[in-house]
């Protein structure tokens, strides 16, 4: 090795390590009222294996964007929560926006890719027709087969 350890665990935005006295003191709200916004799904940390709440730093920004919305702006908590639920839901379609954009562009390079092998898969002994030019047209003329008498 190198001498540097690799942990296994990696922690981002969402990893819930915070019990709820240092998520209440983060977010400068009381440790109660953290309990009623999960109560009210306002904010759902996860749990522990003994139920207890931990509570990420993604977490700790709503419970922050929350009290700015009723203290600030006036909202009420059901209010607050439809606002949540209508951001969340907005996310998650820009999620699937971008996703079928992506898909779109595959399919595009793919078919891109098989129009340019029937391209290159024409015979080049072949010519291109091009229509007679007005006087330069030249009609082949077959008389008629001629009846018998008597058909």
């Amino acid at each position: 090795m190198d001498g540097r350890r690799r942990s296994h665990y990696q922690l981002n935005d969402d990893t819930p390590v915070y019990v709820i006295s240092v998520a209440a003191q983060l977010s400068g709200l009381h440790p109660q009222t953290l309990r009623q916004y999960d109560r009210l799904g306002l904010v759902s940390p996860d749990r522990t294996a003994g139920r207890g709440r931990r509570y990420s730093a993604r977490d700790i920004e709503l419970l922050r964007t929350v009290q700015t919305l009723s203290q600030d702006e006036g909202i009420n908590l059901a209010g607050i929560k439809r606002i949540i639920e209508l951001e969340n839901q907005v996310a998650a379609l820009q999620q699937r926006v971008a996703e079928l954009s992506a898909a779109v562009d595959g399919a595009a390079a793919t078919l891109q890719q098989r129009e340019a092998q029937v391209h290159a898969s024409y015979r080049r002994d072949l010519v291109k027709y091009q229509p007679p030019v007005a006087g330069n047209a030249l009609v082949v003329w077959r008389p008629a087969p001629q009846r018998r008498q008597g058909d």
